[in-house]
C-alpha cells in the first residue's frame, strides 16, 4: 500500500510539473475540440459501467441472508414437483 501511495504520488507531481511548465503552442484548436475530448471520456466512462455493471449493483445491492437450516447445520430440502401423467387410451387396431 506505501508503495503504491509513493508511485501515485510521483505521477501526480510528475503532472503538476508537465502543466506548468508553458510551451507556445503554434497550432490552433478550436472549441469542438474540447467536447470531442470530452464526449470521449463520457464515453469510455459509460462502456466501463455497462460492462461492470453487475460489479456496480453487487456492491451497492443486499447480501442474501442466510437460510435458517444453513445456519444451523441441516441439509437444506429440496422440494420437487410431482407432475400427473395422464394415460393415453390406445385407439390402434389390432390387425
Amino acid at each position: 500500500m506505501k508503495r503504491l501511495f509513493s508511485f501515485s504520488l510521483a505521477v501526480f507531481c510528475l503532472f503538476c510539473l508537465l502543466v506548468a511548465s508553458e510551451r507556445r503552442a503554434y497550432a490552433y484548436v478550436d472549441p469542438g475540440t474540447g467536447f470531442m475530448a470530452l464526449q470521449s471520456l463520457a464515453a469510455g466512462l459509460a462502456a466501463a459501467g455497462y460492462f461492470l455493471r453487475r460489479r456496480i449493483s453487487a456492491l451497492f445491492g443486499k447480501k442474501p441472508a442466510a437460510s435458517t437450516s444453513a445456519a444451523k447445520g441441516r441439509k437444506p430440502v429440496v422440494k420437487t414437483p410431482v407432475v400427473a401423467v395422464a394415460q393415453v387410451k390406445d385407439t390402434r387396431s389390432a390387425a
